[in-house]
């Protein structure tokens, strides 16, 4: 035992004899209990972050643990490849994707095995790998066949310049952020999976996760957004529409519906579309919604636009001849597209009938108030009894909804339902780097799942990104085929699918990882679930949700045998640090790293003042936030590592805060843990030392003769 701490040579002496002896691998083993600890796979990016190394730190630890008290312990590493930061590489840098990811892969995977950490690598598994998505790729065409994937019109943000579909996030106060074009709306076709078919279950099913953070389950449980209301059909006819029909509305106030006095459609409504045919302003209008944002967050702040449509609607208690207007705050991806507005109690309605002057009527009553008048009040909105509803006044909320449901089912213009916010999951996406969707397009045949002898349906690897359209559907060599059915020339669907759907069964895939013949085999039912999931709070929704109904839809499937993919679930707190700035000519900040920063502090520690190293000059102390390249605040882990060690880094990480709260980084900190790792070897050191010199002597003792007792 060498006298003095060095970590680095200590390490990676460890580190070779661990991959010698391959000693993390594991096999199945019935006669044990197994654990199967499990932290969020990274998307590889270039190199590691602070907060890949506490994820992965606190999953180690829980492994080390239990693998000390008998636990047949798994905990597996892949990588989450597929996405568009390997697409904007590929434009920046002139490379392929396909090298930048696999370059970055090599070097994550060399990080996280200097980490020191117990990971079985003979499960190594990579999204973007044809071995990887060819299941994918088959378990989507039977959900296809099962009715769980189906093909409809989507609205989406789509730049006309970079011709492509933009995420929510990529379009920045209404234009493109790479091509700064005007972003429009536009309907495309696109694949679904129905995730709603599984909505009911996914939410009362919360209740069986005692091992989960109750905010994560708050949030799923408001995503999923349960809702009992009344679909109603505001009727039209020839005289008012030019043919027959009903406009379809959902509501959870069917109390309010005397109050009702117009209906709003969304922009790509069939009653706004006839209206624009023979009004050019109102298609103008049109136009000018569709170039707004698809996403709730986008329609609740955007200012309320509206234009009439000339149409009317038919009040389906009243006979009341109703406007149709089109209202950029209607999304057609929700429900039908429509709303009844009933202004005196709904906010938004109100905001947009006082604009446009359109009738207010009161029809539930309150002490708070006599009349629903500007400004508005919250308490428009509440409950009460009803007035000016003819033979309804006098009800109560319920009793009104109860009357007013049974009148609308016996006139076959509405009953009572369940609806969910949570809507169904589109799955394409017109961009490259992606798993290919199976599909084959045939003038006869129409939409023909790939067969399972033709799959996987490899992407191609080498090919030129200009950030313009989809190389794909530019490449005839891969989407020209011939269908399956009749064998005529068709064309291969150029679209891939979403990236959460890799991230959505994976943590099965590990369990047998190797199999060539199956997307799982029964070694699934030995590991599944996860006994413990690790990761960040902000997948709480997506992620999580998208996992939760993959297992179910695989469980339908007979491929895995239980409902939950996770029992319990850990979300760790953000990794945080202080930052630094010097404000820049036209407002805008240059961060400053804080290694590069001297501090002076009070006498309780906190920081006054900052200046630069380089020049002396004072910098702007921006206060902690969460580690990131935006805000040059990030300490790099190699670094860290070669300087102190990685047991000095996993020390820190554990013991500066609890892992579900957030940790402030503290140069400090880390000395300290390095101090204690040292102190601890010298203990070990004279300890060693003082046995060793007392060997002889036990030796001599333990091989003499006693005296015997007279």
């Amino acid at each position: 035992m060498q006298e003095k701490y060095q970590p680095a040579a200590l390490e990676t002496a460890a580190q070779q004899h661990w991959d010698s002896t391959d000693a993390f691998r594991v096999t199945e083993d019935a006669s044990r209990p197994k654990y199967y600890c499990l932290s969020m796979f990274p998307y590889p990016s270039g190199k590691l972050h602070m907060g890949h190394v506490r994820n992965y730190t606190i999953g180690d630890v829980l492994a080390r643990f239990h693998r000390m008290k008998g636990y047949n312990v798994l905990q597996p590493m892949g990588w989450d490849a597929f996405g568009m930061p390997a697409e904007n590489a590929a434009i920046q840098n002139n490379v392929p994707p396909a090298k930048w990811t696999y370059a970055n892969i090599d070097y994550m995977k060399a990080q996280l095995k200097r980490l020191g950490f117990a990971i079985d690598w003979s499960r190594e598994l990579a999204t973007c790998t044809p071995e990887y998505y060819r299941w994918e790729q088959w378990l989507f065409t039977r959900l296809y066949e099962k009715g769980l994937i189906y093909k409809r019109l989507g609205t989406v943000n789509w730049d006309p310049v970079d011709e492509t579909v933009l995420a929510n996030e990529q379009v920045i106060d209404g234009r493109g952020w790479r091509s700064g074009a005007l972003v429009e709306k536009r309907e495309i076709p696109m694949y679904y999976m129905k995730i709603t078919a599984y909505a009911d279950e996914l939410l009362s099913a919360l209740d069986d996760l005692p091992d989960w953070p109750e905010q994560v389950k708050l949030m799923q449980k408001n995503w999923i957004g349960r809702s009992e209301g009344v679909e109603i059909s505001f009727p039209f006819d020839v005289s008012s529409i030019g043919h027959e029909g009903a406009l379809k509305v959902f509501t959870t106030r069917a109390d309010t519906l005397m109050g009702a006095t117009y209906v709003a459609v969304a922009a790509e409504h069939p009653l706004a579309t006839q209206a624009a045919a023979s009004n050019p302003a109102l298609a103008e209008f049109i136009e000018e919604c569709k170039r707004g944002g698809v996403a709730e967050a986008d329609i609740a702040t955007m200012e309320k636009k509206g234009m009439p449509t000339g149409l009317k609607v038919r009040h389906p208690l009243s006979d009341e001849p109703l406007e149709v207007w089109v209202a950029n705050y209607v999304l057609m991806g929700y429900g039908e597209g429509a709303v009844m507005a009933v202004p005196a109690h709904d906010e938004r309605d109100f905001a947009f009938a006082t604009k446009y002057e359109l009738p207010i009527r009161m029809v539930v009553g309150a002490d708070a108030y006599a009349d629903t008048v500007a400004p508005w009040q919250d308490a428009y909105a509440e409950y009460g009894r009803l007035v000016n509803s003819g033979k309804y006044d006098g009800l109560d909320f319920q009793g009104a909804v109860d009357a007013i449901s049974a009148d609308l089912e016996a006139r076959g213009l509405g009953a009572k339902r369940v609806q969910f916010r949570l809507r169904d999951w589109g799955i394409s996406r017109q961009r490259y780097w992606g798993c290919p969707i199976p599909m084959i397009h045939c003038a006869d045949c129409g939409d023909v799942p790939v067969p399972d002898d033709q799959l996987p349906v490899v992407l191609p690897e080498n090919v030129e990104i200009t950030g313009r359209g989809s190389p794909l559907a530019k490449m005839a060599s891969f989407y020209e085929c011939s269908c399956p059915k009749c064998g005529k020339p068709a064309k291969r669907e150029t679209d891939t699918m979403d990236t959460f759907v890799e991230s959505s069964w994976y943590f099965l895939r590990y369990a047998c990882a190797d199999s060539t013949t199956a997307m799982v085999d029964a070694r699934v039912n030995y590991w599944a679930p996860v006994d413990q999931y690790i990761g960040g709070i902000e997948h709480a929704i997506l992620h999580l949700l998208y996992s939760r109904f993959f297992t179910r839809a695989m469980r339908d499937c007979g491929l895995v045998k239980v409902s939950e993919p996770f029992s319990a679930l850990l979300t760790q707190g953000m990794v945080v640090a202080e930052t630094y700035y010097r404000e820049l000519d036209g407002g805008k900040k240059q961060w400053i790293n804080p290694a590069d920063v001297v501090v002076e502090r009070d006498e309780r520690g906190r920081i006054v003042a900052a200046k630069l190293e380089s020049d002396g000059l004072p910098v702007v102390i921006g206060g902690t936030e969460k580690m990131s390249k935006s805000k040059n605040n990030g300490v790099d882990p190699q670094s860290l590592v070669d300087q102190y060690g990685a047991d000095t880094a996993r020390l820190f990480m554990m013991f500066a805060a609890p892992p579900d709260q957030q940790l402030e980084w503290s140069d400090s900190g880390v000395e300290g843990a390095s101090r204690f790792l040292r102190r601890v070897w010298n203990y070990g050191h004279t300890f060693a030392t003082a046995t060793r010199a007392a060997l002889p002597a036990t030796r001599a003792l333990a091989a003499g003769t006693l005296p015997v007792a007279a």
